[in-house]
């Protein structure tokens, strides 16, 4: 089945693509309208949704052990996020965040439901599933942190290494794509790919995702 599964991997992010309307923060961030506080908030909730996410993604990979399309998939996105941590730290500080207020912050449920959305696949969905569910979402992620990175630069005066963890997200990432095209292909291969299921997965991310945005703007 040559090409199926990248135009699977289309077709999936196109129909779960988000409505342009659902993320209320990211068109404020884009004005230079929102306050220095939300972003702080941004940069704290992100200390604790990309070291779950990354232990989950590392969990897909080894019950993907006999999937090694789809091992590679989730061993590559669980080093991405090892690098985007090291990059979140100059966003946090430009945001007034320091080491006390990191530690006294309390998360808000909204913004921290993806991550625990993203360690339930990993106990429960099956690998190749995950993948283009997975896939889907990080498109819209990446257009998001393109935006912010902007904003930032434009209207909050953020330096390079501020804007850096967005820069990392918002970069095309052909060497994931090609590995997420060929797990997908493996999952179609094996029959071991549920399409029902994948919906599923990808709308409840993408509302988690939205929840998270929402979350964040009630702060502005």
């Amino acid at each position: 089945m040559p090409g199926k599964a990248a135009e699977m991997l289309e077709t999936t992010r196109s129909e779960l693509a988000p409505d342009p309307s659902a993320n209320p923060l990211v068109p404020l961030v884009a004005g230079g309208r929102t306050s220095l506080e939300t972003l702080a908030a941004l940069a704290l909730e992100q200390h604790r949704v990309i070291p779950a996410d990354r232990r989950a993604f590392l969990h897909l990979a080894q019950r993907a052990s006999g999937d090694p399309a789809a091992a590679g998939f989730f061993t590559m996105l669980a080093e991405g996020e090892e690098l985007a941590a090291e990059r979140l730290g100059a966003f946090a500080e430009a945001c007034g965040v320091d080491a006390e207020r990191m530690q006294a912050y309390e998360p808000l449920p909204g913004c921290q439901a993806y991550p625990a959305y993203i360690s339930w696949l990993a106990l429960n969905a099956a690998p190749a599933d995950a993948v283009l569910a997975v896939t889907a979402n990080f498109a819209t992620w990446g257009t998001y942190c393109a935006t912010i990175a902007q904003g930032l630069r434009t209207h909050y005066g953020f330096t390079d290494e501020a804007c850096a963890f967005f820069d990392f997200f918002a970069e095309p990432a052909p060497a994931l794509d090609q590995q997420a095209e060929a797990a997908v292909q493996a999952g179609l291969d094996s029959g071991r790919l549920d399409e029902r299921r994948v919906y599923t997965y990808g709308r409840l991310l993408q509302a988690y995702e939205e929840m998270f945005w929402t979350s964040l703007t009630s702060r502005t």
